[in-house]
């Protein structure tokens, strides 16, 4: 594998952490919304990621068996949570149902903050793995020039 190939599957892995990190915001910042622009309340959303492969096919038959398999990893989309919305009485609340039960999103508080720890986690491991690279690139160029 080489220097560029090691940044591009470090970096697919940020965009993908980066986008996560934004939709388990957005969830975050929805938790009490009644009434979305869709009608009802904002439902949570998850990020699916997938498999993708660094080399196109013409890259694959230029490069030794060992490289050929190399992965990053891509944002396959953004997907609704399925979970039933909570119901909570709040009479006096201007979104209640005439039996004073407001409907909220099922979204839990420590459940995102720990998919946001662990998000934060990948992309941290994913700059590491980039800042490696650039010093063992700096170590190769320092023994190519003495």
């Amino acid at each position: 594998m080489d220097f560029m190939t090691a940044m591009d599957i470090s970096s697919s892995g940020l965009r993908a952490q980066r986008a996560n990190l934004n939709v388990i915001s957005m969830n975050m910042a929805n938790i009490r919304t009644t009434k979305t622009v869709d009608g009802g309340p904002y439902q949570r959303k998850s990020v699916s990621f997938e498999s993708t492969p660094v080399y196109s096919p013409f890259d694959k038959e230029m490069h030794d068996h060992l490289n050929r398999e190399l992965h990053g990893v891509k944002v396959l989309g953004v997907t609704a949570d399925q979970r039933p919305f909570k119901q909570v009485y709040e009479p006096h609340h201007p979104d209640a149902n005439e039996q004073g039960y407001v409907t909220y999103p099922d979204i839990n508080v420590v459940e995102e903050m720990t998919n946001m720890m662990q998000a934060m986690r990948g992309y941290e491991a994913n700059v590491q793995t980039i800042q490696a690279a650039k010093r063992m690139f700096q170590k190769a160029l320092l023994i190519g020039m003495g």
